[in-house]
Order: structure tokens, then C-alpha cells, then sequence
């Protein structure tokens, strides 16, 4: 059997893939992945010119569904994207194809982890990852203009798998982002602005970029 064309265990080495994970993949894991696209565009212009892709799925996923009302709300106050959205149960193809998974929970990391795939070291809550990318040096990383978006972050991935045994949450809540499905709006609002929050520095040390705007 042929592995899936990707990165993560094996296939093209020019693509970074990006999956994000929650357990519908109508709230938190869309607001995540457009909210990610949105950011890169705004560094890189085109984020697939630098070979970075972004998708999402769910543990429990509601296959072809679409993202919840609110959370396409929540996209439009960002002015990110929320066109074409359909919803996907996680499978063992996306864990295989990605370069990093990041999950709005522990519980969601430990799904991951727990299909397998060499998933362990690539593998993080969002906001795990935000505390571990935020005490990298970004020195220490590749140069995107010189060795290319892809590499770096690969380098970037390995350096917070190095340090996870080592940061340590503050509290087990500290690196989860919760459910906001049949919420109201303004508790999906304080979701989206956590996800941003979280994302802002994933997505420079990614890219080397600050936000320009």
C-alpha cells in the first residue's frame, strides 16, 4: 500500500501540511483552519507559492457538513474566508499527510496520538504549541528567504517537540480551547479572539513574518 502524498511519515518534500482538529469540525477546527489561511495571506501573500497547506477534520466529524452560522460570523469579524467549508471526520490519511497537527484539546491530541502514524513528535494542542514556538528563538530557525518557508517550518516543529518535556502548562485547562458548539454568539466571539490570540505567533515563527495588518 502506497502512503498518501504528504510529508508526515512519508511523500513530497516541498509541502508543509497543517491540520488542525477538533471533534465536529464545524466550530473550533474551521475558525482554526481559515483563521490560519487568513494569516499566511497576509505574510506570504500566497501561502501555497511557499508550499504550506491548511486544512482541518474532526474526531467525531460531520462529514460534508457545513461550519456552524456562528462560526462563520466569527470569520467574517477577522475578515477571513469561510467559503466553501465542508466538514470531515479525521481519518488515518490526514494524520499520515501532515506535517503538524495542532488540536483544540488534550483529549484531541490523545485521539491523534493514539491512531498512530509516528503522530507523537508533530502533534500539539494549539495553544501547547503557542507556549513552546514562544520560547524558541527564532534565530535558531532557518531563514524562509533564504532556505524556504518549508524548511523552516520543519526546524520550527522539531524545536517544540525538544521542548515539550520541558515547558510545561501552567494548569492542564491552560492548553485547551473549548467547545462553543450551541453557544451564542458572544461566546463563540471570545473563542475566535482565543484561536487568534494563540495563532498569531505560531504564524510568524512559521513564517519568519510579522502580521501586516
Amino acid at each position: 500500500m502506497t502512503a498518501p502524498e504528504g510529508r508526515g511519515i512519508a511523500g513530497r518534500h516541498d509541502t508543509f501540511r497543517i491540520l488542525h482538529v477538533s471533534t465536529g469540525n464545524v466550530c473550533r477546527s474551521p475558525i482554526t483552519e481559515r483563521l490560519t489561511r487568513h494569516a499566511l495571506v497576509d505574510r506570504l501573500g500566497d501561502p501555497l507559492s511557499g508550499g504550506l497547506i491548511v486544512e482541518s477534520a474532526g474526531t467525531w466529524g460531520h462529514e460534508g457538513a457545513p461550519m456552524e452560522a456562528n462560526a462563520e460570523v466569527v470569520l467574517a469579524d477577522f475578515g477571513a474566508d469561510a467559503t466553501g467549508f465542508v466538514g470531515r471526520e479525521l481519518l488515518d490519511e490526514h494524520v499520515i499527510r501532515a506535517d503538524l497537527v495542532l488540536t483544540a484539546t488534550r483529549d484531541h491530541r490523545a485521539q491523534v496520538i493514539s491512531m498512530g502514524h509516528s503522530a507523537g513528535l508533530r502533534t500539539f494542542t494549539l495553544k501547547e504549541f503557542t507556549r513552546l514556538v514562544r520560547a524558541i528563538d527564532p534565530a535558531t530557525l532557518p531563514d524562509a528567504r533564504e532556505e524556504g518557508v518549508v524548511e523552516r517550518a520543519r526546524a520550527l516543529v522539531r524545536a517544540a517537540a525538544a521542548l515539550r518535556g520541558w515547558l510545561l502548562a501552567p494548569t492542564a485547562e491552560a492548553d485547551e480551547v473549548y467547545d462553543p458548539y450551541g453557544a451564542p454568539i458572544t461566546f463563540f466571539r471570545s473563542v475566535g479572539d482565543e484561536i487568534s490570540q494563540a495563532l498569531d505567533p505560531v504564524m510568524t515563527a512559521l513564517t519568519g513574518v510579522h502580521a501586516q495588518r
